[in-house]
């Protein structure tokens, strides 16, 4: 029987790593969002207004297939970001930014409720938070070409829109882990206590053996 677990959270909070955790720890398949495949983003960074629809709709569409592909799974699985937060959190960013127009927007939103009618949502979703300075510091270091001159505004209202969603979010089980402090890779006390919570919420398979 198929069971996911998604991870969510603002850029640079650190879903990668804890997709590649739980792959390791519980020897299960990952799932990555596909960012580099998107062939509108080079056109997109340079005229956000006439690209953002394009683009949001391109991830969008590969969500979708994803989220389809992992309905067909069996066994477990761990997906790095969700097509909820594609729609939420960053395609209603560039909504509010005025980047996508309103007959842009009715599309969009007329076929991300089509796309939830047809998929199972993750049985528990893991949402990231950390301070605005550690986010800061980890873009930083992680180096990503086009996310170094993010601007802090932009951050600050993808924080805004995540906590909206996850705030009202419904569709299953919901474990928010802090991540300013806590270092599952290289703390043994702090891996344990990580996965003692996520097993609480959705019974596990036996770890791995190293």
């Amino acid at each position: 029987m198929r069971k996911t677990i998604a991870i969510a959270g603002n850029i640079g909070v650190g879903k990668s790593t804890l997709v590649e955790f739980l792959s390791r720890t519980y020897d299960i398949s990952p799932y990555y969002e596909p960012s580099e495949d998107n062939p509108y983003l080079p056109d997109f960074y340079q005229d956000m207004s006439r690209w953002a629809f394009h683009s949001q709709l391109y991830f969008l569409s590969n969500k979708f297939r994803i989220h389809q592909e992992l309905d067909r799974m069996p066994g477990l699985v761990v997906l790095d970001r969700t097509i909820f937060e594609d729609a939420e959190v960053f395609a209603t960013a560039l909504y509010e930014m005025r980047k996508i127009d309103e007959r842009d927007w009715a599309t969009y939103r007329e076929f991300y409720k089509t796309i939830l009618d047809a998929i199972q949502p993750p049985d528990l979703m893991i949402y990231l938070k950390c301070s605005m300075r550690t986010l800061r510091k980890r873009i930083k270091l992680r180096g990503r070409a086009m996310e170094q001159g993010m601007p802090l505004s932009y951050l600050k209202r993808l924080e805004r829109l995540y906590d909206n969603w996850i705030g009202s979010y419904d569709m299953g089980e919901v474990l928010i882990l802090e991540t300013d402090n806590l270092d599952y890779i290289h703390d043994l006390v702090h891996k344990l206590d990580v996965m003692e919570r996520i097993e609480a919420m959705l019974p596990l398979s036996e770890p791995k053996k190293a």
